[in-house]
């Protein structure tokens, strides 16, 4: 009788684990889970003779190895080839077109996380195996049975091997670090690194702690199971009840398929795990056979790897730079490395206290990072490789162009400013801030040219961009210019005075005035006349101006000199009003603060983010205590399950536009 109602338990757990992982439909509840658990913990603990080694109760670890064992492959577990660009890709595709006609592909997350072999014995998980070298592994099979979703006993009673990934989810590492942040332990560095360390523990509670994952991508006999397709397989593998992401795609042409990593190279951040390229397979298992292999890699099977976001380097040099507002900052020289999807070279070291708290030397291997489109940065120097041969870092006292002493700035000690009006670099920067996409946005004037035209004479102050028309004849005699290039330049040199006030406002280089303070500033005031006229309490007294801003652009405007440009801006025909729509105050969104995550359908991120604060809201990034409304489009990722966690109002896409259209 107590067999049976344990064998009974294991069968309800083993039915919901299959539900919940792999049909992502549980029809029991967490409470009642939980319970079931239990009840077959006081059995097990009772009746220890009872025990059977597929119990779910083994999830949660106690088998303690003394070394892991080599497992050697019958299947080699073979790495792919990579490609990296648009180029390679189109390359494999040739390829495989000289051998197969109308290839058709599967396309599949590169999940970044550790390669595993499961294998069962009459549907019984008999073990698990790392990757290794491909042909000789090691036996993880007390930490492999700790994880949630690999299933003990499959759906059919059936000897197969079957390959996939181990992981961790970003949610799991966040908790982890939280919880080693508390109790001052290192905390771990990504999230592949410690799926790897934890399933490299002779002790499998540290693993069955850990909450491993896993998504299984391979039947490497398949045939034996009359599968003739590998869309086929993998729908197969999840009918024994294995895990397989959901995000796989057939594809039928070149445009397809670069369709999918498109969509997965800009949306890859809203995944709940780590994903660090795109596998392309051909479909047809004879296809695959037919094109064959390597010594290495299958031929018929490659991985588009996602740019790096950060590389490990050489730091050969400190040099340092001027920018606009007079500030120098350090930057680092370093020994030139692919990053994101080019070659960097230079980094930025932001300033004195940085490079000194991070203990950062010339000589050094540094980790350098690099997000979106903005500048390389050094995140760290790697202490344990010194050589002993490093240079500490010194803050330069002068200008490195103008070799004015340097000041400090008041209000931020770890800055150094040359406070010489005519520095060459300092103008430089200013003219080139000015025309920048999200200043003037003066197309077609790049770093170079500009700097080309402050040293032949053209372009001294921001305004002489406006009387270039002037001089179209001699910039037309200068070295690669032509009529229709000078025409171009000229003609966004014409559209930019229709900018609105916001854009003019960022671009004349007011210190602390960002862009979205610009466009504060421009939508309160309307013209640039009263936003000149305003009083310091006027400006202190604007939502989200404090009162270092407000001192900044009153003294800004109290300047002569300053003056004197914005009227000759005006007499140059520049726009001085602001053409958007009033920030409302009264509206729903008023004061709330928002954030977007997952992919939305019907309305772009930015166009979003520029609704709510037209309607008096704001955005971030993160999801915090403060966050009032977080909007989630598909695959939210581990900012939604944050706001689940703190019970902050959540709205889909729907919910949002509704909200828009009633307000």
């Amino acid at each position: 009788m107590i067999e049976k109602r344990m064998n009974e338990i294991i069968d309800i757990l083993n039915k919901a684990s299959y539900e919940y992982y792999t049909l992502d439909n549980p029809s029991i509840t967490d409470q009642e889970y939980d319970r079931y658990m239990q009840e077959l913990i006081k059995i097990e603990e009772q009746y220890p003779e009872l025990k059977r080694n597929d119990s779910p109760t083994v999830r949660v670890g106690g088998e303690i190895i003394d070394e892991f064992l080599k497992v050697t492959h019958e299947v080699p577990m073979l790495s792919l080839s990579n490609v990296f660009n648009e180029a390679d890709i189109i390359s494999f595709d040739e390829r495989i077109r000289k051998e197969i006609s109308n290839p058709q592909y599967v396309c599949e997350l590169k999940i970044d996380g550790l390669s595993v072999s499961l294998t069962y014995k009459d549907g019984k998980l008999v073990r698990g195996a790392t990757r290794g070298d491909g042909v000789i592994g090691e036996d993880i099979t007390h930490n492999v049975r700790t994880i949630k979703n690999v299933p003990l006993t499959l759906n059919e009673r059936i000897d197969i091997e079957v390959r996939g990934e181990i992981y961790m989810s970003k949610a799991t590492f966040e908790s982890i670090n939280q919880e080693r942040a508390t109790n001052n332990q290192e905390l771990l560095a990504n999230p592949r690194n410690a799926a790897a360390g934890s399933i490299r523990q002779l002790d499998s509670k540290i693993a069955a702690s850990r909450n491993l994952e896993t998504f299984i991508y391979h039947l490497p006999n398949a045939e034996d199971f009359e599968i003739h397709s590998h869309q086929e397989a993998l729908e197969f593998m999840q009918k024994l009840g294995f895990t397989v992401n959901p995000n796989v795609k057939l594809v039928n042409s070149l445009d397809e398929l670069l369709g999918y990593i498109n969509y997965w190279t800009n949306n890859r951040d809203n995944l709940p795990y780590e994903i660090d390229g795109i596998v392309i397979k051909l479909n047809d298992i004879k296809s695959q056979q037919k094109v064959g292999f390597t010594a290495k890699y299958p031929k018929w099977a490659t991985a588009y790897k996602f740019p790096a976001v950060e590389v490990l380097t050489k730091l050969k040099d400190i040099i340092f730079t001027v920018g606009r507002t007079g500030q120098v900052t350090p930057n680092a020289v370093l020994e030139p490395v692919r990053l994101a999807g080019s070659v960097v070279s230079r980094a930025t070291l932001h300033n004195e206290a940085y490079v000194k708290e991070k203990d950062i030397r010339i000589g050094d291997i540094v980790s350098v990072r690099k997000a979106g489109d903005v500048i390389p940065r050094v995140e760290a120097s790697l202490k344990e490789r010194r050589t002993g041969s490093e240079k500490e870092f010194v803050m330069t006292t002068i200008c490195p162009i103008c070799a004015s002493a340097l000041v400090k700035n008041k209000d931020d000690e770890a800055s150094y400013y040359c406070v010489n009006p005519e520095c060459d670099a300092k103008r430089i920067e200013s003219l080139i801030h000015f025309a920048s996409r999200n200043a003037m946005n003066i197309e077609g004037f790049g770093d170079e040219i500009i700097e080309d035209f402050y040293n032949l004479g053209f372009i001294h102050n921001v305004d002489d961009f406006y009387r270039l028309d002037n001089k179209k004849e001699m910039l037309m005699e200068l070295e690669g210019f032509g009529e229709k290039s000078i025409s171009n330049l000229l003609e966004s040199v014409e559209k930019s005075k229709l900018n609105s006030l916001e854009k003019l406002l960022f671009a004349l280089g007011i210190r602390y005035v960002g862009s979205k303070t610009a466009k504060i500033l421009a939508s309160t005031f309307y013209n640039i006349d009263a936003l000149m006229a305003a009083s310091y309490e006027e400006l202190i007294s604007i939502k989200d101006i404090g009162e270092v801003i407000a001192k900044s652009v009153y003294e800004y405007f109290k300047s002569d000199d300053n003056v004197s440009l914005i009227n000759k801006l005006k007499n140059l025909g520049l726009n001085m009003e602001f053409l958007g729509k009033k920030i409302e105050e009264n509206s729903f969104f008023s004061g709330k603060t928002f954030v977007l995550t997952g992919s939305l359908e019907n309305i772009t991120r930015n166009e979003a983010k520029e609704t709510i604060e037209q309607l008096g809201g704001k955005t971030t990034d993160s999801v915090t205590g403060k966050t009032d409304v977080i909007i989630v489009g598909a695959n939210p990722g581990s900012k939604y399950d944050k706001a689940l966690a703190l019970g902050i109002a959540i709205w889909t896409e729907n919910d949002f536009l509704e909200k828009v259209g009633n307000n």
